[in-house]
C-alpha cells in the first residue's frame, strides 16, 4: 500500500500499521493499515482520488481530540491533516489551513489584536476538526466567527461554502453529513485591545485548568449538553464521579470528562459510557448523547450498539 502514496507524498510520509494512540488526545486506538501525511491541498486531493480509484476507505484526522478510536483499529487509509498549516491573515479576515492547531490560531489573532476566538483558546483540536463539529466553550462557537469554509467535495473538486450554508447547530455542522473534506476555515473577527484580549484569555485557562482534567488524556468532554441540563452535575448525582472501568475513568474533578488514567483500551471506555447512560438513565430519566465519535471497526462490539441506540 505504501507505493500508492509514496510517489504523491514522498515515502517518509506514509507509515505502515501505524498505532493511532500515538496520534489521539485520549492515547488510545489500535494500528491503521496506512496513515498518510499530504503537505498541500494538492496532495491531499491526489490521496483521496487515490483511495476511491483502489476502494480504500479513509479516515481524515486532524489533532486526534473528541474521538475514539477502536482497540482493532481502522482498516483503509488515514489522511492526517497536520502538515496543512498555513495562516492568511488580512486586517480582520482571518484564513486558516484545516491542520492549523485551534489553540495557536486564536493566540495568534490575539497578538494582532483581532477578538472573537479567545473562546478556543484552550480547545485542543484542529480547524477542520473545531468547523467539522462546530466547536465552542465558554459561550463562543466557531458559528460565531466563521465566514466561508474550504472544501474538497466527493468530486473531488475544491470549493467554497459560504456559513449560512454549512447548517451550523450545537457541536454540528454540514460536514457531519455530506462526504466533504475541510481544507481551510475563513473567520472574521473584531479589532480590540491585545491586553483585554490577552486578559480575557488568561482568565478562561484559568477557568479551564481549575475545572476541567487537563493533566490527564481525555478526548474532551465526553457528553453533549442534555436539552435542560448539565451532564457533569447528573453524573455526580447518580454517584459515578471516580467510577472506573480499567484504566478508564469519570474524571474526579469534572464528571463530563472520561479519562485515560493509565493504558486505557477502547473497551474500557466504551463500556464506561455505556454505564454511564444506562445509570444516569435510570436515576434521572435523561438520554445522555456522547459527543466522542467512534472511529474504526466497531461494528462487532457489543456496546457500541447499544451507546448509539440511546442516542
Amino acid at each position: 500500500m505504501k507505493d500508492l502514496f509514496s510517489h504523491v507524498v514522498g515515502e517518509n510520509n506514509v507509515k505502515l500499521n501505524e498505532p493511532l494512540s500515538a496520534h489521539t488526545t485520549f492515547r488510545i486506538g489500535g494500528p491503521c493499515d496506512a496513515m498518510v501525511f499530504p503537505h498541500s491541498v494538492d496532495e491531499l486531493a491526489a490521496v483521496v482520488r487515490i483511495c476511491k480509484r483502489e476502494g480504500l476507505d479513509y479516515f481524515v484526522l486532524g489533532k486526534g481530540s473528541n474521538i475514539l478510536v477502536s482497540d482493532k483499529g481502522v482498516r483503509g487509509v488515514v489522511i492526517a491533516t497536520e502538515c496543512l498549516r498555513a495562516l492568511f491573515i488580512q486586517d480582520n479576515a482571518v484564513c486558516a489551513s484545516a491542520g492549523l492547531s485551534l489553540i495557536n490560531v486564536s493566540k495568534a489573532c490575539a497578538e494582532l489584536g483581532l477578538s472573537g476566538l479567545e473562546f478556543a483558546s484552550g480547545i485542543p483540536g484542529s480547524i477542520g476538526g473545531a468547523a467539522y463539529m462546530n466547536a465552542g466553550a465558554y459561550d463562543g462557537e466557531m458559528k460565531d466567527v466563521v465566514t466561508s469554509v474550504t472544501v474538497l467535495d466527493e468530486s473531488g473538486n475544491i470549493r467554497e461554502i459560504h456559513a449560512d450554508d454549512m447548517q451550523f447547530s450545537y457541536r454540528h455542522s454540514r460536514l457531519k453529513e455530506e462526504p466533504l473534506v475541510c481544507l481551510a476555515v475563513t473567520m472574521q473577527l473584531k479589532d480590540a485591545d491585545k491586553k483585554d484580549i490577552l486578559a480575557h484569555i488568561a482568565d478562561l485557562s484559568e477557568r479551564r485548568s481549575s475545572r476541567q482534567p487537563l493533566e490527564l488524556p481525555s478526548a474532551g468532554s465526553t457528553f453533549k449538553r442534555p436539552t435542560g441540563y448539565y451532564a457533569g452535575p447528573l453524573i455526580i448525582e447518580a454517584g459515578l464521579q471516580g467510577y472506573t472501568v480499567g484504566g478508564a475513568q469519570v474524571s474526579t474533578k469534572h464528571a463530563g470528562f472520561v479519562v485515560n488514567v493509565g493504558d486505557a483500551t477502547a473497551d474500557d471506555v466504551i463500556r464506561l459510557i455505556h454505564h454511564v447512560q444506562q445509570t444516569v438513565k435510570a436515576h434521572h430519566g435523561v438520554d445522555l448523547e456522547t459527543e466522542v465519535r467512534f472511529i474504526g471497526k466497531w461494528d462487532d462490539h457489543p456496546l457500541y450498539h447499544e451507546i448509539l441506540r440511546a442516542e
